[in-house]
């Protein structure tokens, strides 16, 4: 089964040109949707209250991820403890699903992997084709401040994201979203009908 990694910095299209390989009937995993189950099992909230302090829990007991990002994303040691012990929880989910879909006899899987670093040091090590979705700052901006975000959360995330620069250099194919998402979603698709010739 091809893995088929969609990567981009927030607001760049990567749900757009994800959706458009789901409507081809390709299973998806959503990488931060994994991170945000595991936050519920048990072993991560007890190291991350550990680590981070009891207060990023919420009245139900429930980690509250906004608590837990104040605290996690203030500089790169903290970040680098949040990811110690989500990580390889996250690869862990991400394995299971993967071979499960496997077993179900899928051809190929679409993984949207918003926070990629790299080749080598992300799940995406063992991918079949990274697909980087790439649009211009302002623009990216804007759609994310359209779809409720804050805008300097929203610069916040950015900065701490690769450069497109790094995007493009890891990428197998690259997809330059400036314009509407018909016409990512066509580029997406005459891609995937040239891929799928040979799967």
């Amino acid at each position: 089964m091809k893995k088929l990694f969609i990567i981009g910095g927030m607001g760049a299209g990567k749900s757009t040109a994800r959706k458009a390989l789901v409507d081809q009937g390709l299973p998806h995993i959503d990488l931060d949707q994994v991170g945000h189950d595991v936050l519920l099992w048990d072993t991560v909230k007890g190291e991350l209250v550990e680590t981070f302090g009891a207060d990023i829990l919420g009245p139900d007991g429930e980690i509250v991820r906004s608590a837990l990002a104040a605290k996690a994303f203030v500089n790169p040691a903290e970040t680098r403890k949040l990811n110690r012990i989500t990580l390889p929880r996250i690869e862990e989910a991400f394995t299971d699903r993967v071979a499960e879909l496997e077993s179900e006899g899928h051809v190929a899987v679409v993984v949207e992997h918003s926070v990629f670093k790299n080749r080598q040091t992300s799940l995406a090590y063992d991918a079949d084709v990274v697909m980087a979705v790439l649009a211009p700052l302002d623009m990216r901006i804007e759609r994310a401040v359209k779809a409720g975000w804050e805008e300097a959360d929203v610069r916040r995330r950015i900065a701490q994201q690769i450069t497109d620069a790094d995007r493009i250099e890891a990428a197998d194919v690259v997809f330059n979203n400036d314009g509407t998402p018909d016409e990512l979603r066509n580029q997406v698709l005459a891609w995937w009908a040239e891929y799928s010739k040979g799967l």
